[in-house]
């Protein structure tokens, strides 16, 4: 028997329906995590921190997408912030565009990469950094085309250092999860 992430991987042999439930899957887990972190820096007395230190919506986004492949991941990508600030106000308006943006790059592109003979940390870089770009390219298009005076690039900027900590924790446990999943399958 193959592993279930080599099945997965097989994108011709995962139907569009399990893609879609994938994305939806990932899209619970990317609205829920937050939550469960807003609500530990609450308590720990931490306050919002803890979510844009690990970028909790960005771990399913690119899970799935590695998984599930592009389709997958770029609906997830898409639909959870949207989904998210449906539920709970969160993220702000102002910055949904730029989120869903972001997630979607990073969805897409790590199903893109899904296939290819990369080690699982440089895809996720590739990623990481495509999503990324994605995010500072609508802030200057906001700023330039859209007259959006209340972003700006050193604010973008800074959030990519806020978060590194969250990237560096997505290059680590995501690959471990993903070689669990292989080893944990049943062998031929």
């Amino acid at each position: 028997m193959t592993s279930i992430l080599s099945q997965l991987r097989q994108r011709r042999s995962l139907s569009l329906k399990w893609q879609w439930v994938a994305a939806a899957c990932a899209v619970v887990c990317a609205v829920a995590l937050p939550q469960i972190l807003h609500v530990l820096g609450r308590v720990t007395g931490l306050g919002t921190a803890l979510g844009i230190a690990l970028l909790p919506m960005h771990l399913p986004i690119l899970f799935v997408g590695l998984a599930a492949g592009p389709v997958a991941g770029a609906a997830a990508g898409l639909l959870s912030p949207v989904v998210s600030f449906l539920l709970s106000g969160m993220p702000l308006i102002s910055n949904l565009p730029l989120m869903m943006l972001e997630l979607c790059v990073y969805g897409l592109v790590a199903g893109l990469l899904s296939g290819s003979g990369l080690p699982t940390v440089l895809r996720l870089l590739i990623a990481q950094i495509a999503g990324r770009m994605a995010y500072l390219g609508g802030v200057l298009v906001a700023i330039f085309a859209a007259g959006r005076t209340d972003l700006g690039v050193l604010s973008a900027l800074a959030s990519f250092r806020t978060g590194l900590f969250g990237v560096l924790l997505q290059l680590v446990l995501l690959p471990l999860i993903i070689r669990c999943l292989e080893q944990s399958a049943p062998k031929e």
